[in-house]
């Protein structure tokens, strides 16, 4: 049954999925902080409708043409989402879960009379993790360096750029792993390390999705189940356990002042 797990094959979509949660992890606290949970969603679909109007178009799968469209897609709908945020904060929630909803009914519009349309659609949202080849790996590389670079170096952190390393992230990385991937990269992490902050909130929040990662891919190869799905649930399973470990041990440090403070009083 172990021979399943080929590292030819989960070798690759093991680093891609670490250079996405490189940018995810710290996007997706972003997002926690600014309240916005479903904007990954959105632009992640939003993206998704460039690849598929692209192809609609006639372009490549993999040409350059396909990624422009992609990336000026993404762009486009996180300047709607910035503009949203500045002059319609009160119902910008729901105006994202719109757009999400129109880029996803798009996309089953165009991919209405094409006879592999359902199984595009699958593969944007569940992702071919595994079909991830090396030479694949090289754009993300250099889209993980920039989003990084501006992030921590640079600081573009404000509302439109934000918006903007958003974009390029999340349009990058939803033609590789798909849509519930990219959500679950984003939001899961961020999750478990809310009660961390700085530096640790990272590195725990890159942890939780490496371990999600590495036994989602583990696993799923073991078993023959599709990979994205079982990193999803991997991910989630990571992040509980991590909030778990930290409850139990602020209880048992609670207990241990308790006791101080009650031997101190005798």
């Amino acid at each position: 049954m172990m021979t399943g797990l080929e590292i030819t094959i989960l070798g690759p979509a093991f680093i891609a999925g670490l250079l996405v949660l490189a940018t995810h992890v710290p996007l997706g606290q972003e997002v926690l902080k600014r309240g916005i949970i479903f904007i990954d969603l959105a632009i992640a679909q939003i993206a998704a409708f460039g690849v598929i109007l692209a192809a609609r178009l006639g372009f490549e799968a993999h040409g350059w043409e396909v990624q422009v469209i992609a990336v000026g897609s993404a762009i486009l709908g996180a300047g709607i989402l910035s503009y949203l945020e500045k002059y319609h904060a009160q119902n910008q929630e729901a105006l994202i879960g719109v757009s999400f909803i129109l880029a996803a009914t798009g996309s089953i519009i165009l991919l209405a009379n094409n006879p592999h349309g359902g199984e595009q659609l699958k593969d944007l949202l569940v992702g071919q993790i595994l079909w991830i080849t090396w030479e694949q790996l090289i754009p993300l590389i250099v889209m993980t360096f920039f989003v990084l670079l501006m992030w921590f170096v640079f600081n573009l952190k404000k509302r439109i750029g934000f918006y903007f390393l958003f974009a390029i992230a999340v349009t990058s990385s939803v033609q590789l792993v798909g849509v519930y991937l990219v959500f679950a990269s984003l939001i899961i992490p961020a999750l478990g390390c809310l009660h961390y902050s700085g530096i640790q909130s990272l590195f725990i929040g890159f942890v939780i999705g490496t371990l999600g990662y590495g036994l989602g891919l583990i696993l799923s190869s073991i078993l023959d189940l599709p990979s994205g799905a079982v990193i999803v649930w991997m991910i989630a399973t990571t992040a509980l356990a991590t909030n778990i470990l930290k409850n139990k041990n602020k209880n048992k440090n609670k207990n241990k002042i308790n006791m101080i403070m009650k031997n101190t009083k005798t």
